[in-house]
């Protein structure tokens, strides 16, 4: 990357940018962090609004931006700030459905340009499913473009009335380390988790209803019978934890809860495996970085996993716990078969845009809507 002294023409001030986050989306966090890195090494004035929480873990202001806190869409207070916040801004770009509707909300009367980035689908059930639904229609005819991180997301905002959507697959941060096969995979990490000289299979995730754990609890009593017996490990939180644990207590499952880690990297290049069971994902963090690390992956052909991983992973069905079992099995079983979607996932990996690749994407549709900012 060449950073720049100003991302204006002559006898422009600089861009002000805001970028916007809800705070809960791990991967939009990471975005909007890398993003922001490369807009401000480009000469652009960058402000986030985020809960404080955000930029403890992120440090958007070491990134070079100016944070601003903006409470949760819980807080009454939360537009009232982010309207504030946006004040004097030539564009604003908000992530995920929730601060998009608020960025809508405190950019009403205003004319500054929105840009709205849907990095994943909102789920939800019954009533719930008609707000989204509600939500989303009323952020995607606001904003000047959405960008969407699969084709199945920039689909889904044309179908609600979006005037410009656009696909902008989002690179993400990831630990690019690599291992042989041959070599014991961190010990150290294994022995703590509790499976030296056991495979060990790697989940990853919120506890909640869409990443389809109860269905990899069902598929995990089929490697009960195996010797050694897999072990299973969820990295996560989620308001799901204590019905799993009991299942997992009362049906005598060989799967570990860790809760929420801040050392995924080296957790998931400790495993065997790397499993992806859920209803529906779309850039999804986890299979990114199984790729990166060379992990063999096993996931379900949902969302925009096919489309991000193409050939590199196997592929099931969700909600079928005997196909998510075999292909495990047949894996553990196949030495060879790892070693080729290893392979695989390098060269699907390579196809994947670079930060600095996404970061000129988003700077080029920032352009196109503020070509006519006044002079100083």
């Amino acid at each position: 990357m060449t950073p720049v002294s100003s991302h204006s023409p002559l006898g422009q001030s600089p861009l002000r940018t805001v970028q916007v986050l809800g705070g809960g989306n791990a991967g939009s966090s990471a975005h909007v962090r890398s993003l922001a890195s490369g807009l401000v090494a480009r000469g652009v004035r960058v402000v986030v609004c985020a809960p404080v929480e955000a930029d403890h873990l992120y440090d958007f202001t070491g990134a070079g931006a100016e944070h601003v806190h903006v409470p949760r869409s819980s807080d009454p207070g939360s537009v009232a700030a982010l309207r504030a916040a946006c004040t004097g801004a030539d564009l604003v770009h908000a992530h995920g459905l929730h601060a998009s509707f608020r960025a809508v909300l405190a950019l009403s009367g205003r004319r500054t340009p929105l840009v709205v980035t849907w990095h994943d689908r909102a789920h939800a059930e019954g009533a719930r499913a008609h707000l989204v639904r509600l939500l989303e229609r009323r952020v995607v005819k606001a904003a000047s473009v959405v960008l969407g991180t699969t084709s199945a997301l920039v689909d889904r905002a044309r179908r609600t009335g979006a005037r410009d959507a656009r696909l902008a697959a989002a690179a993400l941060p990831v630990r690019r380390g690599e291992r042989d096969e041959t070599e014991l995979p961190a010990p150290k990490v294994r022995a703590e988790l509790g499976a030296t000289g056991r495979p060990l299979l790697m989940a990853v995730g919120s506890l909640e209803r869409h990443r389809g754990y109860d269905v990899l609890l069902d598929a995990s009593r089929a490697w009960r019978g195996l010797d050694p017996v897999p072990l299973v490990v969820i990295a996560g939180e989620g308001s799901l934890r204590a019905e799993l644990q009991r299942r997992i207590e009362d049906e005598e499952l060989p799967v570990r809860l860790i809760g929420r880690r801040d050392d995924v990297g080296e957790l998931l290049a400790a495993a065997d495996l790397a499993l992806l069971p859920s209803r529906w994902e779309s850039r999804s963090v986890l299979a990114q970085e199984a790729l990166h690390a060379r992990v063999p992956l096993v996931a379900t052909a949902v969302g925009g996993v096919p489309e991000l991983v193409g050939d590199a992973a196997e592929l099931v069905p969700y909600g079928d716990p005997e196909a998510l079992a075999d292909a495990v099995v047949r894996l553990l079983e196949d030495p060879e078969r790892r070693e080729l979607l290893r392979e695989r996932g390098v060269r699907q990996a390579a196809t994947w845009p670079t930060e600095d690749e996404t970061v000129a994407q988003v700077l080029s549709v920032y352009d196109e809507l503020t070509q006519h900012r006044p002079l100083i």
